[in-house]
């Protein structure tokens, strides 16, 4: 019981330090929810992701909750990860670099009854954090430069609790079960050079506290004593996450600094609601003697059929603060990715290094200005290293390296290239141990 406590502490003590921070500095964060956040742990990161069909009793795998089910019987596994980038961005002979870092997640699982597993953590869902401007000549009497400052911060999270379990031989099923915590804000800072010109604030919060069911299944086929593909599926199950989207419009006095506000939070009869998709993925891995492992995954989320809170001018010049369709498109995402150990029960340590390989390209999920957003590759390679003493040898120092690239016509393109260090403590908790 004191270990469980322990480890809800540790728990506890990340998401505070989440709560603070963001993991990204793109603009494009700007649009949409935020940055979607890359939701895998230590040894799917040097796949790039991978996931779906990967069944370890020794990792959390919590991209399908089936998966629990193959938790060690002995074993209390508790993973954390936290990572650091270097973004460039490019737009056009502009060129500017930006640094972040931040804690990623934290999960844990067991074993609580024969065939039954469990999981629990928090992982990120949404980052948001962005700052920069943009000037241009108002070509006036004045020569009034005219000043557009954007900024944002906040994002969601994501606090779950899993079970998977395996009903039949080979067939697992999985539920996770999340509580969705955070709050954004964005700013659009619009001054004048003209000393007499009054400057306007847009500021656009939300503050999300809702729920998030996700469903999964797992079925392995044994083709050979070495070898065996694991099917994996998963359903995450789209609705209204409130977080009551707001507006507020400043105008300030450049001269006596007085400030005139403005809030619009929809209608009586229309009450603004964010919204997360239906996302439906599929996978598979082959496995070859646990010494090779192939894998690809596809997903695809339903954003086409969410709305969004939108800023909308109308044709008597008022404006309203609204519920629009047409906003999001259809997210599709495909990952091909593969882990190799030369031994991974062996006294060597160098055999029982994993070697781990990973692609993925996914298209935007919101349109800017009409065109669609940034087209996303991104590549990964990382090393899963034991951690090896007189009491344990089973625990796994992962290491990853992954590049990013967002890109569409007429905009910025950001490269990112990003450090993941995820620390899997897998312990013998639950072993009697016999004294002669």
């Amino acid at each position: 019981m004191n270990r469980y406590l322990t480890a809800a502490v540790l728990l506890s003590l990340c998401a505070q330090s989440a709560v603070a921070q963001s993991g990204t500095n793109s603009p494009y964060s700007q649009f949409g929810l935020g940055i979607l956040a890359d939701q895998s742990s230590g040894f799917n990161r040097g796949m790039n992701g991978l996931g779906l069909g990967f069944h370890e009793g020794n990792q959390i795998n919590y991209q399908n909750p089936a998966s629990y089910s193959a938790i060690d019987s002995l074993s209390f596994i508790f993973d954390a990860g936290v990572a650091g980038q270097v973004t460039n961005f490019k737009d056009g002979n502009n060129k500017l670099n930006a640094n972040n870092a931040n804690f990623d997640y934290v999960v844990a699982g067991f074993r609580a009854f024969k065939h039954v597993g469990v999981s629990f953590g928090l992982v990120p869902f949404t980052n948001i954090g962005y700052s920069y401007s943009t000037t241009t000549d108002v070509n006036d009497v004045n020569s009034t430069v005219a000043t557009n400052t954007y900024s944002g911060s906040g994002g969601i999270h994501q606090v779950y609790l899993g079970v998977g379990w395996e009903p039949l031989h080979g067939l697992s099923i999985g539920v996770n079960g999340s509580y969705l915590y955070g709050a954004y804000t964005r700013t659009l800072l619009s001054s004048y050079s003209d000393s007499y010109a009054n400057s306007l604030t847009k500021r656009y919060t939300a503050d999300v506290r809702n729920y998030k069911v996700d469903f999964g299944a797992q079925y392995t086929v044994r083709l050979s004593k070495k070898d065996a593909v694991t099917l994996g599926v998963t359903y995450g199950l789209g609705h209204k996450i409130g977080g009551s989207p707001k507006l507020e419009i400043v105008s300030t006095n450049s001269q006596t600094s007085v400030s005139d506000t403005t809030t619009y939070e929809g209608t009586a009869g229309s009450k603004l609601n964010l919204e997360i998709p239906t996302t439906i993925a599929a996978g598979f891995m082959y496995n070859h003697a646990n010494q090779i492992k192939l894998g690809v995954d596809y997903s695809l989320q339903k954003w086409a059929s969410v709305e969004s809170p939108e800023y909308v001018s109308n044709a008597d010049n008022t404006i309203s603060y609204v519920m629009k369709s047409g906003v999001y498109k259809d997210r599709h995402k495909i990952t091909v990715g593969a882990d190799f150990c030369p031994q991974e029960l062996s006294r060597s340590f160098i055999k029982r290094i994993h070697y781990r390989v990973g692609v993925a390209y996914a298209t935007p999920y919101y349109y800017i200005n009409g065109q669609d957003g940034p087209k996303e590759m991104s590549a990964s390679l990382g090393f899963g290293i034991p951690i090896i003493n007189s009491y344990n040898n089973r625990s796994l120092l992962n290491i990853s390296a992954q590049w990013i690239r967002q890109s569409t016509k007429n905009y910025i393109t950001d490269n990112t290239f990003r450090i993941t260090i995820g620390l899997t403590f897998n312990e013998r908790w639950f072993a009697k141990w016999k004294v002669d």
